[in-house]
Parts: C-alpha cells; sequence; structure tokens
C-alpha cells in the first residue's frame, strides 16, 4: 500500500518472498497474501491518485527529485497520461519505477477517477494475484529445481532481469525525447495571454 502511494519500498520483493516461503514451508496460507497485496495495491494508489489531485505538480515538482521523480520524468508522465492513461496505470503496475508514481502522476494529470479505479483494479488483481501464485506454484516446487536445471533457471532469471532494466532505460529515455518534443511543439502553437496591468 504505502509503495503505491510513492514510497519507494520493495513490495514486488515481499511479495516474491512472502509466496516463495508459503510454498515451501506452508506456514503462511496462499489465499491471504494475494488478499493482502491486491487490496494493498488498490488502495495504495487510490490514495496515491487523491494526493496527486490535490497537490498536483507543485507537490511533485517540489519533493518528486527525493524518489527518483525528476522534472524530465514529471514531463514524460503528463505525455504519457495524455496518449495512453489507462494502459499506463494497467502496466504501470509492472514496472518498478512507474509503480512508485503512476497513481500519483494520474491524480496529477486529471485523469477522470472511475477510469483510473478501473484500470488499477485490473492491475492490482493482475499484478498482485499473478506474482503470488506463480511463486507460490515455484515455491511447492522448489525442492526439485537442483543441480544444473537450478543454475540455468538463476542464470536465466538474471539475464531477464538485466534486460528488462536495460530495455526500460532505453524506451525511458527515447519516450523522454518525444514528450519533450511535443511539449516544445504545443507550447510554439499555444496562443500567448495577456498579462493585463501587471505588464504596465
Amino acid at each position: 500500500m504505502l509503495e503505491s502511494m510513492g514510497l519507494p519500498l520493495p513490495a514486488e520483493s515481499i511479495i516474491i518472498a512472502s509466496s516463495l516461503y508459503a510454498g515451501s514451508t506452508h506456514h503462511l496460507e496462499i489465499q491471504w497474501i494475494v488478499v493482502a497485496t491486491v487490496i494493498g495495491a488498490i488502495m495504495g494508489d487510490n490514495l496515491g491518485y487523491l494526493i496527486g489531485h490535490r497537490f498536483g505538480f507543485s507537490l511533485l515538482r517540489k519533493h518528486g527529485t527525493k524518489v527518483g521523480l525528476t522534472e524530465e520524468r514529471l514531463l514524460l508522465g503528463r505525455y504519457l497520461f495524455k496518449k495512453h492513461g489507462g494502459i499506463i496505470v494497467f502496466l504501470g503496475r509492472f514496472v518498478a519505477i512507474l509503480r512508485v508514481f503512476v497513481a500519483l502522476l494520474a491524480g496529477a494529470n486529471r485523469m477522470p477517477w472511475m477510469t483510473f479505479l478501473f484500470y488499477n483494479a485490473l492491475g492490482g488483481l493482475a499484478w498482485g494475484g499473478g506474482y503470488a501464485i506463480i511463486t507460490y506454484q515455484l515455491g511447492k516446487q522448489i525442492e526439485k529445481i537442483t543441480g544444473p536445471v537450478g543454475i540455468t533457471l538463476a542464470v536465466l532469471g538474471v539475464l531477464c532481469l538485466v534486460g528488462g532494466f536495460l530495455f526500460l532505460k532505453k524506451n525511458e529515455k527515447r519516450l523522454t525525447e518525444e514528450a519533450l518534443k511535443q511539449a516544445r511543439l504545443e507550447e510554439r502553437s499555444a496562443p500567448s495571454t495577456p498579462h493585463g496591468s501587471k505588464e504596465r
């Protein structure tokens, strides 16, 4: 819940660790891990949305850099929400950087709450339920994954993580450049507003 509100906490790691523990030891029940994960994700995102909606970009500009939300990422967020708001809310749940900021950005960009709630709930169910259940099944089979098979799976897992990180960094840069170009075009095409008495 706290991670979804905008705090950089290791929610995904906790879900994976607890589900593996449940699968390999049966000291935790998987259904309660799923319930806690889904409810926490949906509640946290809604609180994050309210914070973003209430305080908007002024709060994010002032304090965002403390949690990695730079001016460029704010601009990227505005650009992405304008083009693909619902998909960003859903897919953002599966991307570590976006998961922390997606609700704040949705609120700050004034995304309609019902649209946000739908995609948020869908993402929370898929992310929370999916991660927990798949990892739980892996935990149940963990004793069988030994020797060369275990080493191969571990190497593949690390390669997937590194590949995913590199892909995100490359695309974040490309999308940020697109967002900057779009913002400049909008600034040029926007009509200049008179300043009235302030200019006199």
